[in-house]
């Protein structure tokens, strides 16, 4: 059966964000989310789109908001590296558990781990010509939502963007996934947090028209398939063209 989904689910808890949550369960969800963001997060067309003409116009610094097990991290990190861009890509986490199992992962040059927040980066004056973050924002409170993305604008380096990929929630979404993850509960998912959190996240989503509404002025939301949003700051200060 299919909740309501006419308002977000704000009270519902993910269980991997829990402190008492199951280690080696959370680390299975760790290993399991290239897997599934390949799937469902639709990165690898905006590296298309947007990363790599950036990266071609600049040394890139690349920083990943709640980067969790650094799937996305890594994903951004090598196809860089693959394209023969200089670039450094940073995944950032207030979790030591998600830090601490990132880190211990291969990864290509130019990466690097901080277990900090955003405010903290903000603090040291650090920036960067790229800042992201994927299935992060349906996570924040209203204050948190506000802190993450007013910090996402001060990282930002003049003409650097900012992007911000998240689920849009829907019946057709929750239905999909629902039925998709069902066959393979106990099997490919077992031992992990995928299923049950995939459709608490779903619930705890914005529309497009809810997304645009809390994050107020200076951005703009893209909806994507399958079921996904975009969110991007507006270039308020333009690079001049080479031409």
């Amino acid at each position: 059966m299919i909740p309501d989904l006419t308002a977000r689910a704000v009270g519902a808890r993910e269980l991997m964000d829990e402190p008492d949550a199951d280690q080696a369960m959370l680390d299975r969800t760790y290993a399991l989310f290239p897997l599934v963001n390949a799937v469902v997060s639709g990165w690898r067309g905006v590296y298309r789109r947007d990363i790599r003409p950036l990266a071609r116009r600049r040394r890139l610094r690349v920083l990943d908001i709640g980067a969790g097990g650094g799937d996305l991290t890594r994903l951004i990190a090598r196809r860089l590296h693959r394209d023969g861009c200089d670039a450094q890509v940073t995944g950032l986490d207030v979790d030591p558990r998600a830090v601490r199992w990132a880190s211990a992962q291969d990864g290509p040059p130019g990466l690097r781990w901080r277990c900090a927040s955003t405010s903290d980066l903000v603090a040291e004056g650090e920036v960067f010509d790229l800042v992201i973050s994927n299935h992060v924002l349906h996570h924040l409170t209203p204050g948190l939502l506000s802190d993450v993305l007013s910090d996402s604008l001060r990282l930002r380096a003049p003409g650097g963007a900012v992007l911000h990929g998240d689920i849009a929630r829907s019946r057709t979404a929750y239905a999909l996934f629902a039925a998709a993850t069902l066959p393979l509960a106990r099997t490919v998912l077992a031992g992990s947090f995928i299923r049950p959190d995939g459709l608490t996240s779903i619930r705890r989503s914005f529309t497009a028209d809810e997304l645009a509404v809390a994050a107020g002025d200076g951005w703009s939301v893209e909806q994507r398939m399958p079921s996904r949003l975009l969110l991007r700051a507006r270039d308020l200060h333009p690079e001049k063209s080479d031409a």
